[in-house]
């Protein structure tokens, strides 16, 4: 009786589990199938939100669900990681990751994330450097001139950024490294408040990319000195490099990516990687991607993995190098 009492136990057991392997892979046969929450860890307006909203928008249509982006702003988008990093790995909790996310491992002591272990990569699709932007009515029209100003006005200027940790937050520490100055860091909630700072002349000068500071630019209401990328960009080809304009080893780029929770289950995230480069494949979209200053990217959930890793080590010798800190 005993052994076929276990016998018995043993053969539920079995069902049970093939019940549930049938319901997990049908799941995922039918994703997505309801609509997939995109969270950015910045506040609307900036170059992490436009990106957001402009691929969640092709997204849509090749997946067949709504695509709704969720702003968690602060603590250099560590509120928004630690929240996507602890949802359910199904596939419909994913994150907008920028830069930030290979930075904030050194910047921050302590994360209640693992950057690696916690994110299952799905796609890199742009990358965009930053520009040098300064308040039009700060006397000065070139990188020369406002490293002569700071020089001669010690401690008076201040920049902006899109909060600690940001890559416009270290691109100003390291500015001033270079060009020994110095200048007060200024946080904000976002690349958006940043600039209204810049623009108001709250702030002196900030390092912001392109798409949200372009038309700005061409409206006045900034003014752009430099960018920080090897070459100059086709999107403001009349404006120099950091080392056209004197100042080395000032390649500064934020990149757009999209990650799952760890675990999400692989067919999952290769449905997500194929739609996403299959929207940057698309020519309206890439021209747009390229208009507003960002170089497009078709690449592999491996690749992008790597490209993290490398991007962890680059930024952790950028901090050091920078003495940047959250405080």
């Amino acid at each position: 009786m005993k052994f076929l009492t276990s016998i018995a136990v043993v053969l539920s057991g079995l069902t049970l589990a093939a019940g549930c392997a049938r319901a997990q892979g049908s799941g995922t046969a039918n994703y997505p199938d309801h609509p997939i929450k995109l969270v950015v860890g910045y506040a609307p307006g900036g170059g992490n939100d436009v990106a957001a909203r402009l691929i969640a928008k092709e997204l849509s249509p090749i997946l067949g669900q709504t695509i709704v982006v969720e702003n968690r702003p602060g603590a250099g988008t560590n509120i928004g990681a630690s929240y996507v990093a602890r949802s359910a790995p199904d596939g419909y909790t994913l994150t907008l990751s920028s830069t930030a996310l290979a930075v904030n491992v050194t910047l921050y002591p302590k994360l209640d994330y693992d950057a690696v272990k916690d994110f299952e990569p799905i796609a890199i699709f742009a990358e965009a450097p930053n520009l040098l932007l300064v308040n039009p009515k700060l006397p000065v029209n070139s990188v020369a001139e406002l490293i002569a100003y700071g020089k001669k006005h010690p401690g008076k200027l201040n920049f902006s950024s899109a909060g600690s940790g940001s890559t416009q937050h270290l691109a100003g520490e390291l500015f001033k490294t270079k060009a020994g100055i110095t200048a007060t860091h200024v946080p904000y909630k976002g690349s958006a408040p940043s600039l209204t700072a810049v623009i108001s002349g709250e702030a002196d000068f900030t390092f912001v990319n392109i798409p949200s500071s372009k038309q700005l630019i061409e409206s006045g209401q900034v003014k752009a000195l430099a960018i920080t990328s090897a070459h100059r960009f086709p999107a403001v080809p009349n404006i120099p490099t950091m080392a056209e304009a004197g100042v080395q080893g000032m390649e500064v780029a934020t990149w757009y990516s999209i990650l799952a929770p760890a675990r999400t289950p692989r067919p999952i995230i290769d449905k997500l990687n194929k739609a996403v480069n299959q929207a940057v494949s698309k020519p309206e979209f890439r021209k747009q991607l390229e208009d507003l200053g960002t170089a497009p990217m078709t690449e592999s959930p491996e690749f992008f993995k790597k490209f993290l890793a490398d991007e962890i080590d680059r930024w952790r010798v950028i901090v050091q190098q920078s003495h940047a800190t959250v405080n």
